[in-house]
């Protein structure tokens, strides 16, 4: 029989996360500065102080856990160890531990995650080689992931982080991860990215979904963060409108997002409500290696120069070409669906709630500042980023133009 091992020695004091700005860890990584604070812990910046090579330290929390959640978190870090193998998932450098906390050393990056590089960078929306180059290298890691038998869960841009300008992405956070192929953890990640599947409130006995198939449905929305830079519904359940407008039609995303006609087919094939029937990720790396484009071209008048200032058509970086939008959906079928938490929907009643008007080759613009979100009142319509609206009666003779 083992010996009963000693009581771990008392804590002397409690940290708050700028106590240990300037810690040295092993003689050798020293806290530089906090990245961020969570329920978790603590991820701070660090630099090896003989080499000036940066990481980051996720220092989570051991006191107050009880033993499942120590468990938790030992699986974190044990499934995030097995992954890190893989060039397009995060490195863990290194596992250290103190009474308190544990300190996981990671590969530092930056350049941040891919959320920011998509809403505040523009690094991805409206550049489809990047795009793709991005995506395969997400699908590359995910596929890796599933087969050492990790599914991560949480797939969604905050957990991938972007390097070398974009070039390259990682994938990050095994917080949520298992290994259980059937899984009843129902509502388990963020909303936004989750399957259908994924968020039964009232889920019968003994009821279970698949791991690897959830994944693949947040992967779906992924990519169309990448493409339209907004998510392209609230909620995958029929409580959200836009997603049942999208099982009624499934031609409605290409109403509301500058998605291609190639694009639109691939996305079909990972929204499939039937896991069973769900895309594959090998079939859909290919899929995505055969898309000639993700978006629609802009739009041009015949006769008109390559150039053309931006407030005459529609940028496909930024949002719908005419051609796509459906003038038969309402503003109830239409929700925000923004890359933000955000709830509320600006409106505009009326032009003359815009800042600013005048006549551009025979169409309406207006100030992109006076209307920022995505769809406004029926009489109008305004592209993602709100840099044009044209009113609903200049549609046809738009259309018509092109």
């Amino acid at each position: 029989m083992l010996p009963t091992p000693p009581q771990s020695p008392p804590l002397l004091r409690c940290y708050a996360p700028e106590d240990r700005l300037g810690m040295l860890l092993a003689n050798r990584l020293e806290l530089t500065s906090i990245l961020g604070v969570g329920a978790y812990g603590v991820v701070y910046t660090a630099v090896d102080i003989q080499t000036q090579v940066p990481f980051a330290i996720k220092a989570l929390n051991k006191t107050g856990l009880d033993a499942r959640q120590r468990k938790f978190q030992q699986r974190e870090i044990n499934l995030h160890h097995q992954a890190s193998r893989h060039p397009n998932v995060v490195s863990l450098v290194r596992i250290m531990d103190s009474v308190d906390c544990t300190f996981v050393v990671i590969e530092f990056c930056p350049e941040g995650d891919l959320f920011s590089s998509i809403t505040e960078r523009g690094h991805f929306v409206g550049n489809d080689p990047l795009a793709k180059r991005a995506f395969l290298q997400i699908l590359d890691a995910v596929q890796f992931c599933h087969s050492i038998g990790i599914y991560h869960r949480d797939l969604k841009p905050e957990n991938i982080l972007v390097t070398d300008g974009g070039l390259t992405v990682k994938l990050a956070d095994f917080g949520l991860a298992t290994t259980d192929y059937f899984t009843s953890d129902f509502g388990c990640g963020s909303t936004f990215y989750m399957s259908p599947e994924c968020q039964q409130t009232n889920p019968r006995p003994c009821s279970c979904y698949v791991s690897p198939i959830n994944d693949v449905w947040s992967l779906g929305v992924i990519l169309v963060n990448l493409t339209c830079g907004r998510n392209p519904w609230k909620r995958a359940s029929t409580e959200d409108t836009t997603f049942r407008a999208y099982l009624k039609d499934p031609e409605f995303l290409r109403t509301i997002l500058p998605v291609s006609p190639e694009l639109n087919l691939i996305l079909r094939r990972i929204f499939e409500c039937d896991p069973m029937k769900r895309i594959t990720i090998p079939e859909l790396r290919q899929l995505i290696l055969e898309c000639p484009r993700f978006t629609v071209p802009v739009l041009r008048r015949p006769g008109q120069p390559e150039e053309l200032p931006s407030c005459v058509f529609y940028p496909y970086v930024t949002g719908p070409p005419a051609t796509l939008l459906n003038t038969q959906y309402s503003d109830s079928a239409i929700s925000d669906t923004s890359l933000t938490d955000n709830e509320t929907i600006s409106s505009v009643s009326s032009d003359s709630d815009y800042a600013s008007e005048n006549e551009v080759d025979g169409f309406t613009v207006v100030d992109p500042q006076a209307s920022p979100d995505f769809w406004d009142t029926p009489g109008h319509m305004v592209d993602v980023a709100g840099k044009l609206a044209i009113p609903a009666h200049r549609m046809d003779q738009l259309v018509a133009a092109y």
